[in-house]
């Protein structure tokens, strides 16, 4: 990990503080309609939580967010985490009833929402919402309030793990694991220098540990009210960029485009990914064709444990998401909990001093999460399948809920879905087990592809697999179900292979 000077321990809010002293001419926040210098948004941090605290909105109370990326969401944001005062952003993308559920569980006294997304929540009774819209005007009256001193162990924030589908899970995380995401950002090159452009909604972790500690260090927030490609790039372009946060299938989109040569990137610094698997052919181009440097972070929104890969750095490793962070303790457990070797597949858990505080008022399902070793210290349980190489970086193979178990053997999909992708005509794949008479499951593929058949990209994959890796069905898609921030919906692709096959 680069080395750098860093604030240890350094509260949130002061850090928020000191950035609007340093340099309040420098912008802070910028969208597509306003933007904000820091001492700009100091005036309006003061004024929100001096309404937040009018309304009896105090330490330890619950806000909810739900709308579009704007300048506005985020000063809502940081305004209560500089109040002690609990988020819990919504995500927009959720139905009705899931969305109502979340702003129900968090116990939220205030909703803070757009236009668009406002009348979803006027079905629960006694919550009062405010558009972000008109949250100038709402705050207006208030008396200016300053931060307040929160103890590292209190909540900063509740992320819900769901929304889609099922119950949602509220990931309750500490002031202590926000204060560790901005030293992380600060050793790998975030500064009061740094221009960060957001494309991935705000209400996602992915987001967070990026612009929360933008915003922290005293650099400037460029947020997109929705990723596109040309967007992308010309705001990178136009607005100097050094710093973004990416998933995988943004970054697919990016190097895709037949344009994205045309456009001078040279600002950059450095660029992340997470979230979603990474492959070593993209992370490959990004290094030959995007200047700056290039970094995989592989951990969970509930903490715990955090392997690195600095890309530019390791390019014989890139199939890889790199070593376990400093003071991180990884290690692999079979499905009966028992340690394994490094070098032999088990479920990933992980263990640091960046660890959620729990499901919000899931106790049993907060202790079904950890894992307990020989001492009983917690590691988090991530549910993935990996095994370590000789040199200690980490190899993911699979979800554990994934893999297909077919006469008795483990499948991992992944195996399947990388010969799939050697099919020239073959763009995405996405592997699935379905119910089969004679081997229990069986692998089905849901591939987009163009200029071929199904049956032929069918040969082709069994031509070059294993006899326990072959595909009953390859099934020809436009487009593979994703999540907000780009996580292939494989519970979407179960739900059409309703019948069984016969081997």
């Amino acid at each position: 990990m680069p080395t750098s000077t860093l604030r240890s321990s350094v509260p949130f809010a002061e850090r928020v503080r000191d950035a609007v002293e340093r340099d309040p001419a420098r912008v802070a926040m910028r969208d597509d309609r306003e933007e904000l210098t820091y001492g700009q948004m100091g005036e309006a941090l003061r004024r929100i939580r001096g309404a937040l605290h009018w309304h009896g909105v105090g330490l330890g109370d619950v806000i909810a967010i739900c709308g579009t990326n704007s300048v506005a969401y985020g000063l809502v944001y940081i305004a209560a985490a500089t109040a002690g005062v609990v988020t819990a952003p919504i995500p927009q993308s959720a139905t009705d009833e899931s969305i109502i559920k979340m702003a129900a569980d968090a116990s939220a006294k205030v909703l803070f929402a757009d236009a668009e997304n406002a009348a979803r929540f006027r079905r629960i009774q006694g919550l009062r919402i405010v558009q972000l819209e008109e949250i100038d005007a709402w705050a207006a009256s208030a008396q200016p309030r300053g931060a307040v001193v929160v103890d590292e162990d209190h909540a900063f924030n509740i992320i819900y793990s769901s929304g889609t589908t099922g119950t949602p899970k509220g990931i309750v995380q500490s002031h202590a694991m926000r204060i560790a995401h901005v030293r992380l950002a600060e050793a790998c090159g975030y500064d009061e220098q740094s221009t960060t452009l957001l494309s991935t909604p705000l209400y996602s972790n992915t987001t967070l540990v990026s612009f929360l500690p933008t915003i922290a260090l005293g650099g400037t927030a460029i947020i997109m009210s929705k990723f596109s490609v040309e967007g992308f790039l010309q705001r990178a372009q136009t607005d100097r960029v050094t710093h973004a946060m990416l998933v995988p299938v943004q970054y697919q989109r990016l190097m895709a485009s037949p344009r994205f040569d045309d456009f001078d990137l040279r600002s950059f610094k450095h660029k992340f990914c997470t979230s979603a698997p990474f492959s070593a052919d993209l992370k490959r181009d990004i290094l030959n064709r995007w200047p700056g440097g290039l970094t995989e972070y592989y951990g969970m929104t509930e903490g715990g444990g955090l392997c690195i890969l600095f890309a530019h750095e390791h390019l014989d490793k890139l199939h890889t998401v790199g070593r376990p962070a400093p003071d991180n303790d990884i290690r692999l457990i079979d499905d009966d909990g028992g340690e394994v070797p490094s070098t032999q597949p088990g479920e990933v858990v992980g263990r640091s001093g960046s660890l959620m505080k729990g499901y919000h008022n899931r106790h049993d399902e907060t202790e079904a999460a950890f894992w307990r070793d020989g001492e009983g210290r917690r590691f988090m349980r991530t549910g993935d399948i990996g095994r370590f190489d000789e040199d200690g970086f980490l190899i993911l193979m699979d979800r554990k809920k994934d893999v297909i178990i077919s006469g008795g053997f483990n499948v991992y999909p992944s195996d399947i879905e990388e010969v799939l992708l050697t099919h020239p005509h073959v763009r995405e794949v996405a592997v699935i087990g379905a119910p089969s008479a004679k081997w229990g499951e069986t692998p089905v593929a849901f591939v987009v592809a163009e200029g071929v058949s199904a049956s032929d990209v069918l040969e082709f994959a069994n031509a070059r697999l294993g006899r326990s890796q072959r595909v009953a069905e390859v099934r020809m898609i436009d487009q593979l179900p994703r999540s907000a921030i780009g996580k292939v919906l494989k519970r979407t692709l179960r739900e059409a292979c309703t019948g069984t096959y016969g081997w």
